[in-house]
């Protein structure tokens, strides 16, 4: 169901012409982040799991924060679409 509501976000055009963009990285990121969240939910004491989703969870913060310092509108507009909340900064 996830799944399902990502994929109609980013239409299969949009992903062939630009599979390299920030925007469909953070999309391909947090369908990874949800699929190992919800395996986590089911396997509390898989540390390699636990691990990976931390490095996951840095690169896409770091693209996020590229993106809204580079285009606040269309970080705006992804955040909205895939309903990431905004990280508090220190």
């Amino acid at each position: 169901m996830v799944k399902n509501s990502l994929i109609s976000v980013i239409t299969q055009e949009e992903k062939e012409e630009n599979s390299g963009s920030v925007e469909f990285q953070v999309f391909h990121f947090t369908s990874k982040i949800r699929r190992l969240t919800s395996h986590l939910e089911l396997h509390k004491r898989d540390f390699l799991s636990q691990r990976g989703l931390r490095i996951i969870l840095g690169k896409r913060q770091r693209l996020l924060t590229y993106l809204s310092k580079k285009k606040k509108v269309r970080y705006n507009k992804l955040m909205d679409q895939l309903y990431i909340w905004e990280q508090k900064t220190r």
